[in-house]
This record gives C-alpha cells, sequence and structure tokens, in this order.
C-alpha cells in the first residue's frame, strides 16, 4: 500500500495559529495495517474523497502538525 507524506513541511510550531478546542469527545479505534492492490488502494482513496468532509481534512491536518512538532520537539531535546 502506498503511503502518502507532504509535499511540504510545516515544522515551525510558531507558525501555527492559535486554535480553541470548545469541546472534545472520546473515541475507540483500531489501527490496522493493510496489505492490498494498488488498484484497490486507488479505488478506495478516491471513495474516501469522495465522503471526506472538511472536518475530517481538518483532524488529519492537526494530528499530522502535532506528530511533527512533538517529532521536531524530541530531535531539538537529542
Amino acid at each position: 500500500m502506498k503511503k502518502k507524506t507532504p509535499k511540504t513541511k510545516h515544522s515551525l510550531i510558531s507558525e501555527l495559529p492559535i486554535i480553541k478546542i470548545v469541546s472534545e469527545e472520546e473515541e475507540m479505534h483500531v489501527k490496522m495495517e493493510l496489505e492490498m492492490e494498488d488498484s484497490t488502494h486507488d479505488m478506495l482513496v478516491k471513495w474516501g474523497k469522495e465522503v471526506a468532509s472538511d472536518e475530517d481534512y481538518i483532524r488529519i491536518a492537526i494530528d499530522a502538525g502535532i506528530r511533527e512538532a512533538v517529532d521536531a520537539l524530541d530531535n531539538k531535546q537529542k
């Protein structure tokens, strides 16, 4: 399965805008590693893009930004 990585990095924490958390709810999820044909992967990506909401994209971006910021801080401390 192909894994896409962002083409541009937003690695400076100071560049992040202020985001206020107004509520939260816990969710359980299972992370799976999947194997599939490239054509199946492409089909699922297409379907996902058709149903993904703006909030889905926001969650993906925030998750990636937090992970990148934590990695940058970890690398600074080493």
